[in-house]
């Protein structure tokens, strides 16, 4: 079935601006127009663009590869792909692809597109993902895999690729930042999110804070690697209906600060206010339960958590 030229640009991770360029460019376009204008892309179009698009990320100059594109797709059956020149980069095809054959069609071309460094495809795939499903399944299924794929060939290549994780995690924390629409003011205190001391990885509570943000629930987001003495500084000042501690690694993990934290009051004299402590991250695994403490497994399980507490908190429950 013909696909427009929007579901086209998710599938192959450039942006319908580029699609429209190499049709106008170099002759790429599709072999049906419906209506005369609206463009419909059958498989053999898309076959060539997919050949365009791993050529322009293994590094081919555009007018070649498109080139080399249509050629390969009018080959005689058995010899396509032969006449495609490849740079010599002391490493097979297969080492600068990125297209996990496990994650979503939204996560192969959000990947293609960080391959190439293409950051206004990769903004505007991201951006595209969250309005269609939503922070956390933007998150859960389309981010969270697309990283952990560019963080495997980066870690499989000899540190290649280095560039694309960090700019995809630029993005994916401007496509999340984005979305946080400012929250309603009401009684409860906000949720505090922060990293342990040591902790630097913030994309997870960053997606939390959005997550929040679209249940317009009042948040403040202290970011990576808080000290202890300024979290609960905080905690004091803002007397929040849940704290939230991120920890990556075991090592940065600590009990004893998210003990502190849990054991902060405010308040009058008989009417004195803990938060509820949210132990987040893979850090925390193992021996790490503790009493009133809880670690949700998934981000929609800690929204639920969060707007539980804040509820409670508004309706002077929590105590």
């Amino acid at each position: 079935m013909p696909l427009t030229t929007g579901a086209l640009a998710r599938r192959l991770g450039v942006s319908p601006t580029t699609l429209r360029s190499w049709d106008r460019r170099y002759g790429i376009g599709p072999a049906v127009r419906a209506d005369g204008r609206h463009r419909r892309w059958t498989p053999q179009d898309v076959a060539v663009l997919e050949e365009m698009c791993r050529l322009t990320s293994s590094g081919v100059p555009s007018a070649e590869a498109a080139r080399a594109a249509r050629e390969t797709a009018e080959a005689p059956p058995g010899t396509a792909g032969t006449t495609a020149r490849q740079p010599d980069r002391g490493s097979s095809h297969e080492a600068g692809a990125l297209s996990p054959a496990d994650v979503r069609q939204e996560c192969r071309g959000l990947a293609r597109a960080a391959v190439r460094l293409d950051a206004p495809a990769v903004e505007e795939l991201l951006t595209a993902a969250v309005e269609q499903y939503g922070i956390t399944v933007a998150w859960q299924e389309v981010m969270v895999p697309t990283l952990h794929a560019v963080g495997r060939k980066w870690l499989s290549s000899g540190d290649r690729y280095v560039e694309v994780e960090h700019l995809l995690s630029w993005h994916v924390s401007t496509a999340l930042r984005r979305r946080t629409p400012p929250p309603e003011r009401q009684g409860a205190g906000p949720v505090v999110l922060a990293c342990v001391p040591g902790e630097q990885h913030t994309l997870p509570i960053e997606a939390l804070n959005a997550g929040l943000g679209e249940l317009r629930l009042p948040t403040r987001m202290f970011g990576a690697a808080v000290p202890a003495e300024a979290l609960a500084a905080a905690v004091r000042r803002l007397g929040p209906s849940a704290v939230v501690l991120w920890a990556q690694a075991r090592s940065t993990a600590s009990l004893p600060l998210a003990r502190h934290v849990a054991d902060t009051q405010w308040g009058v004299t008989g009417a004195r206010r803990r938060p509820l402590v949210v132990l987040g991250g893979p850090g925390w695994s193992g021996p790490s339960a503790e009493r009133g403490m809880l670690r949700p497994p998934s981000l929609q399980h800690a929204l639920d958590i969060l707007s539980a507490a804040y509820r409670e908190g508004a309706s002077g429950e929590v105590s």
